[in-house]
């Protein structure tokens, strides 16, 4: 469970699911094991009434199912403020790359213990945003690859929502050569 009071919170409330290592003055990281994606309780008694501005999820979607993803973007949806999102980025399955398909692909490219290895799906840009249109969200596409693997990038603002794995801030992008990319959306709650 999150270690927090919900009451305290400043607002803006803007969270980091999955965070790892990632930590942002005025962001709240969070782990698995402190706020479950697919837990509602977990939702329900880390925020209680309090609504959230913005969620930052970097490489977590293809750890779950489809189904599970709108069932998270379901749950994410309910405790979001009117015009809240959640910016998420996951690897994209129509980046063409050998060596990256082969590292973000279903199951991983080895070891057990390798974060890829709990990899349950590769989005592409239509199915991860029909995935967030299924759970009620408005999508906007950031970075994206189409089905002819030309890359397309439009403006986003890195201090509503830090992606290091994007076109401008992944060290393996360099002399105007893609060496990975993510698929990278805002997911917008509309005015309920």
């Amino acid at each position: 469970m999150i270690k927090f009071n919900a009451e305290e919170l400043a607002e803006p409330i803007r969270i980091i699911v999955g965070a790892s290592s990632q930590c942002y003055p005025g962001w709240i990281q969070t782990q698995e094991d402190e706020l479950n994606l697919l837990s509602r309780s977990d939702w329900e008694s880390s925020f209680k009434a309090k609504k959230i501005r913005t969620i930052l999820a970097e490489h977590v979607w293809e750890h779950l199912t489809y189904e599970e993803g709108i069932e998270a973007a379901r749950n994410c949806f309910a405790f979001l403020e009117p015009q809240g999102y959640i910016r998420c980025a996951v690897p994209d399955a129509f980046f063409q790359n050998e060596w990256y398909q082969n590292i973000v692909k279903i199951g991983g490219p080895g070891p057990k213990d390798h974060p890829a290895a709990s990899h349950k799906i590769v989005h592409n840009y239509r199915t991860l945003s029909r995935m967030f249109e299924e759970a009620g969200f408005k999508v906007k596409l950031l970075e994206y690859c189409d089905e002819g693997g030309k890359f397309h990038f439009n403006e986003w603002d890195p201090e509503e929502g830090f992606i290091y794995r994007s076109y401008r801030f992944d060290h393996r992008n360099k002399n105007g050569e893609l060496g990975f990319v993510s698929l990278i959306v805002d997911a917008v709650k509309g005015i309920d």
